[in-house]
């Protein structure tokens, strides 16, 4: 209905007077990009701040005083300058995720710079040679834990190869009221800190007094056996537990942040994940989406009902509602202990059902590549001790001795390479690469999208997403195929052979079983072609992220696998990828996951 109030809105919003709304509205609706200015120039300062998530006061850290920060928005091409000053009391340093930039620009201190001291500004200087969506945070201690991060727009110099009427920023993150020095402590203190789904002794026992049989005790008594021997536990997903708090962009579910748009208008949504410690699915129930970029770089698009976004991943979307009804945008965590939630409304204070979270997962022995074991002991519990099941001193070393199967390979069936691919019993594993795919394009007769594959530039179709038994079309890597070939097509000259290790129970993590501080940097010549093959020795996905290049994904599309510069190495599952070196320095390469990389999941790529 044609309120006054309504008109009044209207008018507002045509004028771009988000600030005449009342500060609950103003607060929940989107600001379109298109009313970003582009600038070649910014001033941001840093600095503690007084925040209120969860309805308690806490410390974070925020840029120009938001978290997230505010958007920078460039033009592909332009030479930029930022200058940074730091207020807080500790060496900082802004690290632009998914820029290629000169080595002494990269933003992390004590590897590519000093760092910014307290008090002092530093300007960056570099030239955009990329387009995309991309987003900036700290580098440095555990300050991107505090909310120190922000989105970046690089707008291309020619435009790209899709439409839309509206552009709308949706960065996904997680907050806790707990300082990260305080969370780290607590994850090192005590195996599973945060996990309170985990199956206790006493729990355990009475599945041991219900099991129908002897054979079905001594299978509950071994899993538990081999879980204990890997320091892991098959319920942790995330390390986090019901004190966080899933956001987007900032805004808790229960003030629904709300993206507006007419009937018929193309939406485009550029989602960024900046969670220090969460994975998430990404679905909006009832509007199918169409992905057509990841990691800032064109794809051919896709239509999907559901996507997993890693740590420091993006992608690009774009829907259409063709009805005068709100959507929501639901993300929930992989662990399913919670969510994010937004909504796609004609207009600010409309909002739909939200999704129930379904049932939490657990990881089995199938999922860490031991299908079809007999996991039964005969008299393997005779003369057992009842007590809480022992944990082997074997992970310590990064698994070293650990009866553990090599990791079963996630590629594309016809890429050519050996290995089988794991079926996991949690259905959004997935994201590794499907069992089975058949190209075909799934945009025709859509309008803005039909002969897309055919344009000048762009590669073949993408093969076609078929529906899992709930009905839902998930991405995976394997539908993901580059819009331009690959500019480099040369047969990898090197392998890089990366372990992802960890002692779950000691909480630390480690590439090929060594901390950053043990290790030295992995060598790389300059222009080298390398192949970087991924190996997943533990039971947590890891979004692995590479300064400095970006990595095409091997995933049977030849000269267009995608180009990401952050992938998902899923459990007990290899992925392997292509690189070409072309920039000189020295290079942080690390699992996304905060306290991941935090506890030792780093290493440093020497190119020279």
């Amino acid at each position: 209905m044609d309120t006054p109030k309504r008109r009044t809105l209207q008018t507002l919003a045509g004028l771009g007077a988000l600030a005449a709304l009342p500060s609950a509205w103003a607060q929940v609706r989107a600001v379109e990009l298109r009313n970003t200015p582009v600038s070649r120039e910014y001033d941001l300062s840093v600095a503690e701040t007084p925040l209120n998530i969860t309805g308690k006061p806490a410390q974070g850290i925020t840029i120009n005083g938001t978290m997230p920060g505010p958007v920078l928005r460039f033009r592909e091409g332009d030479e930029v300058v930022i200058r940074v000053t730091n207020n807080l009391r500790e060496v900082t340093g802004i690290h632009w995720h998914g820029l290629l930039v000169p080595n002494d620009q990269d933003g992390v201190p004590g590897v590519t710079y000093p760092g910014i001291r307290p008090g002092e500004t530093f300007t960056y200087r570099f030239k955009l040679r990329q387009s995309g969506t991309y987003w900036y945070h700290s580098h440095a201690a555990l300050q991107e834990a505090a909310g120190y991060f922000a989105p970046l727009i690089v707008e291309p110099a020619r435009p790209d190869p899709f439409q839309y009427d509206r552009d709308y920023i949706v960065v996904i993150s997680d907050w806790i009221d707990t300082p990260p020095q305080q969370v780290l402590a607590n994850l090192k203190k005590q195996d599973g800190y945060y996990n309170y789904r985990r199956v206790t002794t006493p729990q355990f026992f009475a599945q041991l007094r219900s099991a129908p049989d002897a054979k079905a005790r001594d299978t509950l008594w071994a899993e538990r056996m081999e879980w204990a021997k890997m320091r892991m536990d098959p319920t942790d997903y995330s390390d986090g537990g019901d004190e966080w708090s899933f956001l987007l962009q900032g805004k808790r579910p229960d003030e629904n942040w709300t993206g507006l748009f007419k009937p018929g208008e193309r939406v485009r949504l550029r989602f960024i994940n900046a969670s220090p410690m969460n994975l998430y699915d990404v679905r909006i129930p009832g509007l199918p989406m169409t992905v057509v970029q990841a990691d800032g770089q064109n794809v051919n698009p896709v239509e999907v009902d559901e996507f997993r976004i890693g740590n420091g991943e993006t992608y690009d979307v774009i829907v259409q509602p063709k009805e005068a009804k709100a959507y929501t945008i639901f993300v929930p965590t992989i662990a399913r202990i919670g969510y994010a939630r937004g909504t796609l409304a004609p207009e600010v204070g409309m909002s739909a059902p939200v999704p129930e979270l379904g049932p939490k997962p657990v990881r089995t022995m199938a999922d860490m590549g031991m299908a079809g074991m007999d996991m039964s002991g005969g008299d393997g519990m005779a003369g057992m001790d009842m007590g809480q099941a022992p944990a082997s001193d074997a992970a310590a070393a990064g698994h070293a001795g650990m009866a553990m199967p090599a990791p079963a390979k996630a590629v594309a069936p016809d890429s050519g390479m050996s290995g089988m691919t794991v079926k996991p019993t949690d259905p959004h594993a997935g994201m590794a690469m499907p069992a089975s795919t058949k190209p075909a394009d799934p945009h025709a007769g859509m309008p803005g999208m039909a002969g897309m594959a055919e344009m000048p530039g762009m590669s073949a179709a993408v093969p076609k997403l078929e529906p899992s038994s709930d009905g839902l079309r998930r991405l995976t890597y394997a539908h993901l195929r580059a819009a331009t070939r690959n500019a480099d097509d040369r047969a990898p000259e090197k392998e890089l052979l990366v372990r992802l290790t960890g002692d779950m129970a000691r909480y630390f993590w480690t590439m090929n079983g060594q901390k950053m501080s043990q290790a030295a940097p992995f060598e790389m010549g300059l222009g080298q072609r390398v192949r970087i093959k991924f190996v997943n020795e533990t039971m947590m996905e890891h979004p692995m992220h590479l300064h400095g290049v970006f990595m095409e994904l091997v995933n049977g599309n030849g000269v267009f696998g995608p180009r990401k510069h952050t992938i998902i190495v899923p459990p007990a599952q290899t992925v392997e990828l292509d690189a070409t070196f072309e920039d000189e320095g020295m290079w942080a390469f690390h699992c996304h996951l905060f306290y991941h990389a935090a506890t030792g999941m780093m290493r440093l790529v020497k190119v020279a």
